[in-house]
C-alpha cells in the first residue's frame, strides 16, 4: 500500500495539528502494511518531510522541468491512497481521506480570522465531497460532523489523538537544572500553567480574570505561566496579559519549542484548559501524562477525553472558576488523586494505536 501525506502544517512553528501531522510523518514508513509514504506540500511531491519543518522548501524548477514533475506527481497521487490531514484534500486529487480536528470555524466563525473562514467556506466541502472516508479526533466532533454535514455513519471514524513518550513525570532534583526552566525563571513546583493559542474560544481573558479573584498570598506564591503562539483577535487580552506581567503573577512565554514543553509541564504545580470548544484537547492529556493535577472546561470533547481524570470549571463563571483554581492548589488530597487518575487516563492514548488505526481505516477504503 502507498500513502501519500499532505504536510502543508509542518513548520518551525508546530500547532497541536501539525504535531498530529507531525506524528503521522514520522510513524506511517515503519506500518508494516505500507510500502512506500510520499509527502505534499505546497503543491509538491516530495519524497520527505524533513525540511519542512525548517521552512526549507524545494528549489523553484523550470517550466519544462515544472510540466514533467506535475505528471509525475499526479502519477504518485493516482497509485496511493491520499490523506489530508489537516481538513483538505489538494486539489489534484480525486480521492482520498481528510482529518476532521473540529468545526468551530463554522460553529463559531466570530472567533476566527475573515480569512481563514473564506478559505473554509471555499474549500471544505469540496474536499469533504471527495473524501472517501473521513477521520474526526474524537467523537464529540463525529457526531457533530454528520449532524452539520450529512456525513454518513459509516464514513466518519474517530481516531483519538496519542501523548509521546516525552511526557513523563519528573522529579524536582531532575528539573531543577534544566536549562528551559531556569532560562524562563521558573521555579519547579511553584507555577501554573495553560498551554494554548491565544484566540477567544480558548477563554484565557477568563482565565487570567479568574487569577485575577484569587487570594494575594495564592496568586503571587504560584505565577500563571501562559505559553502558546500568539494566535488571533485578541488586542485587548494581550493588554490584560501585559497587566498581570507588570503586577508579578503572570508569566507570557509566548510560543515554547516542543523540546522544552517535557519540563515546562512536568514542572507544573496545576494545569489548566479552559477552552470552551475543542476537537481533542491534547494539552490536558500531555499534562496528566506529566503527573500534573489538571483542570479543564465542561465542554465539547473535553469530558470524552479527560473522563474522571480531570477536574471541571465552566469558564464563563469567573467567581467559580477562581475557586476552583484555589482548591485545586491547596487541597493535597484531591491533587494527590488527580495525579493518579490522570497518569492513567493518558496512558491509554499513544501515537502507536493512533497510527494503526488510521492504517486499519487505509485498508478498509482500498478493499
Amino acid at each position: 500500500m502507498n500513502v501519500t501525506l499532505v504536510a502543508d502544517a509542518l513548520g518551525p512553528q508546530l500547532s497541536g495539528i501539525g504535531r498530529y501531522v507531525l506524528e503521522l510523518c514520522r510513524r506511517m514508513p515503519l506500518e508494516p502494511a505500507v510500502d512506500r509514504v510520499g509527502y505534499f506540500a505546497h503543491g509538491r511531491y516530495l519524497d520527505r518531510f524533513d525540511g519542512l519543518l525548517e521552512n526549507k522548501l524545494p528549489a523553484p524548477r523550470s517550466q519544462i522541468s515544472n510540466w514533467l514533475r506535475d505528471r509525475l506527481d499526479k502519477r504518485r497521487l493516482r497509485d496511493s491512497i491520499i490523506h489530508g490531514p489537516n481538513y483538505f484534500l489538494p486539489a489534484q486529487a480525486e480521492t482520498g481521506i481528510i482529518t476532521v480536528h473540529d468545526l468551530s470555524v463554522f460553529r463559531y466563525p466570530e472567533t476566527h480570522p475573515a480569512d481563514r473562514v473564506h478559505a473554509f467556506e471555499r474549500g471544505f466541502e469540496n474536499s469533504l465531497t471527495r473524501a472517501a472516508h473521513v477521520i474526526t479526533d474524537s467523537e464529540t466532533v463525529r457526531r457533530e460532523l454528520i449532524a452539520d454535514f450529512g456525513v454518513s455513519e459509516t464514513s466518519a471514524t474517530a481516531v483519538h489523538l496519542g501523548v509521546a513518550g516525552a511526557f513523563r513525570p519528573r522529579a524536582t532534583q531532575e528539573l531543577e537544572p534544566e536549562p528551559q526552566l531556569a532560562s524562563l525563571g521558573l521555579v519547579p513546583s511553584q507555577y501554573a500553567l495553560c498551554v494554548s493559542t491565544v484566540e477567544p474560544r480558548k477563554r484565557i481573558a477568563e482565565l487570567i480574570r479568574a487569577w485575577r479573584k484569587l487570594p494575594t498570598s495564592i496568586r503571587h506564591a504560584t505565577p500563571l505561566v501562559l505559553a502558546g503562539a500568539k494566535g488571533w483577535l485578541n488586542d485587548q487580552l494581550h493588554s490584560e496579559i501585559r497587566e498581570g506581567v507588570a503586577a508579578g503573577w503572570l508569566k507570557h512565554l509566548g510560543y515554547v519549542p516542543d523540546a522544552a514543553l517535557p519540563a515546562l509541564y512536568s514542572g507544573a504545580s496545576l494545569f489548566i484548559y479552559p477552552s470552551t470548544y475543542e476537537g481533542f484537547g491534547l494539552p490536558p492529556l500531555e499534562a496528566m501524562a506529566s503527573g500534573v493535577p489538571v483542570l479543564v472546561a465542561n465542554r465539547s470533547c473535553l469530558p470524552e477525553i479527560c473522563g474522571d481524570a480531570a477536574g471541571y470549571i465552566d469558564p464563563d463563571d469567573i467567581a467559580g472558576f477562581s475557586d476552583a483554581i484555589a482548591e485545586a492548589l491547596t487541597d493535597s488530597e484531591w491533587r494527590t488523586a488527580a495525579r493518579q487518575r490522570g497518569l492513567e487516563r493518558a496512558a491509554g492514548f499513544t501515537w502507536d494505536k493512533c497510527v494503526e488505526t488510521t492504517v486499519s481505516i487505509y485498508r478498509s477504503v482500498l478493499r
